[in-house]
């Protein structure tokens, strides 16, 4: 029987993955069927760079039952609507766009891309199908003053101190849902005769058996990479981006309004990502090194962070290198990865936490009783979480792909037809007749919704010819009907709403949002 869970790494992907099997099987009360044990190096700290979430985050913060308040309260949190992207397009003074989370006016109904192309390409796109561009450029809040906890106007992940929130995290895993947590150096890996893993060797002697093991070491990736070799597959044949500088930025006045969507703004060889908490601004270059240099690359940051008022001098910067790719497979024997152990890409669109809660959420929903059933499960989560790597990739490139940038080699190899996947060039072909809609033609194991690429297609500039279906008199009626409302609907609430400061500071006051 499997009863014993052993995660192997803290950090935000191992607190997650132990708290959502420890609060779906109650580990935390007596009589519970398994356990959950975590176990962190006491000499290796997390990278603690991304700050950005998806609105999943939500449903994975209740599910392990933490009150929204304080969460924002512990981990320095401000509300994410989505992200705008400055300069991706043509790279002119006004080119930016937004894809916000929430989804466009009546986009269970019907698509208003064909209606928006024929009748209103004088208004952006996501500001002609819903509201929440209109929010983020008057850095307004997703919810009234009085909303309950997770309650929300518009759809909306988190950002938050990533250092904080994995200490939130443990915190709260430990006292309140029953995993056990033990400091330790992971030397050694002892194995069965049939090659599962049995127990780990520790530094100090010690080991610790378990039954299923959970690698969340990071880039080391002690068992599913030293251990059990499984060879890693590298994407830098498509996503070049494999360098990040990253410094934190002081408001120059403590009031200064929080930006209410990851801000994304291109450059020669990659793009800057400027997020605003409540005290600070998390900014940072992620590049391409076969496009620049790591000098180059810290100038153009230091010039970014010059605009927004701060001597770039007076920081401190971090530099980080990875290689973008995943492992060949993520579920070996009875070891499983999750997070950086699993897979890194590059932060643009956040999908490293999302790819960490889906996995998790896979583990736990999907936890064989016993080993004979593991294989199964494990053929599945292989060909699910392949499959997800492979479309994030494909949503990844779309941006780079659609850009009409002519000023570097980066955007011109970005857009070489050998560097673009088949499966994205299939889909950009059917786009050109019909635009991605929710009728079920995306996989439901998609990360991506068929809104999102929406907001990029149509936000780059992006056009599809008339389709058929969207030429039905009773659907052009209803496509008016719903940019009708979207119109109302902007008119009327952004004024409603807080402003986002405002909101924050409100929370970070009192013990819990109303509700």
């Amino acid at each position: 029987m499997i009863r014993s869970i052993v995660v192997v790494g803290g950090g935000a992907a191992g607190w997650i993955t132990a708290g959502l099997i420890a609060a779906r099987y109650r580990c935390g009360e007596p009589g519970a069927p398994i356990s959950v044990t975590l176990v962190e190096s006491p000499t290796v700290g997390i990278i603690g760079v991304g700050e950005g979430t998806w609105p999943t985050m939500g449903q994975t913060l209740r599910q392990m039952g933490i009150a929204e308040g304080d969460f924002i309260r512990a981990c320095d949190a401000t509300f994410k609507q989505g992200s705008k992207f400055i300069g991706w397009v043509t790279g002119a003074p006004d080119d930016a766009y937004y894809h916000p989370f929430s989804l466009p006016q009546g986009f269970d109904e019907v698509s208003l891309a064909a209606r928006w192309q024929e009748k209103h390409r004088d208004i952006p796109f996501a500001k002609a199908v819903g509201i929440q561009a209109a929010l983020c450029d008057a850095k307004r809040a997703p919810k009234p003053m009085d909303a309950a906890d997770y309650a929300s106007v518009e759809n909306h992940g988190y950002h938050l101190d990533a250092g904080k929130f994995a200490a939130f995290l443990a915190d709260h895993c430990i006292r309140r849902l029953g995993v056990r947590h033990q400091l330790a150096d992971i030397v050694g890996v002892k194995a069965h005769e049939n090659g599962d893993i049995a127990s780990l060797a520790c530094a100090d002697g010690r080991e610790i058996p378990g039954d299923l093991f959970i690698d969340c070491s990071g880039t080391a990736a002690l068992l599913i990479g030293k251990h059990y070799k499984v060879p890693f597959i590298s994407r830098k044949d498509t996503l070049f981006i494999d360098r990040a500088i990253a410094a934190q930025v002081l408001y120059p006045q403590p009031d200064t309004e929080i930006e209410s969507a990851t801000l994304s703004t291109a450059t020669e060889a990659g793009w800057i990502w400027d997020i605003g908490l409540p005290t600070r601004r998390g900014v940072g270059h992620v590049y391409s090194s076969a496009h620049t240099t790591p000098d180059a690359a810290k100038a153009a940051l230091a010039a970014h962070i010059a605009r927004l008022g701060t001597d770039p001098a007076s920081l401190q910067f971090r530099e980080l290198a990875f290689e973008p790719g995943h492992r060949e497979t993520f579920w070996v024997q009875n070891c499983v990865a999750v997070g950086m152990a699993a897979g890194f890409l590059e932060p643009l669109e956040a999908s490293a936490l999302v790819m960490v809660e889906l996995a998790a959420a896979m583990i736990a929903r999907h936890l064989p009783a016993a080993r004979e059933g593991m294989d199964t499960v494990a053929r599945n989560f292989n060909s699910i979480c392949r499959f997800r790597w492979d479309r994030i990739v494909d949503f990844l490139k779309l941006h780079y792909v659609l850009s009409q940038r002519d000023d570097s080699a980066f955007w011109r190899d970005n857009r070489r037809a050998e560097s673009i996947p088949e499966s994205l060039t299939d889909l950009l072909t059917l786009w050109r007749h019909q635009p991605p809609v929710n009728n079920g033609f995306l996989s439901p194991y998609d990360p991506f919704p068929a809104s999102s690429y929406q907001f990029v297609l149509y936000g780059m500039g992006f056009e599809t010819l008339p389709c058929h279906l969207e030429q039905v008199p009773e659907r052009v009626a209803l496509a008016d009907m719903h940019l009708q409302k979207a119109r109302e609907r902007n008119a009327r609430i952004p004024g409603l709403l807080p402003g986002h400061r405002t909101l924050i500071e409100a929370v970070r006051q009192r013990m819990h949002i109303k509700g």
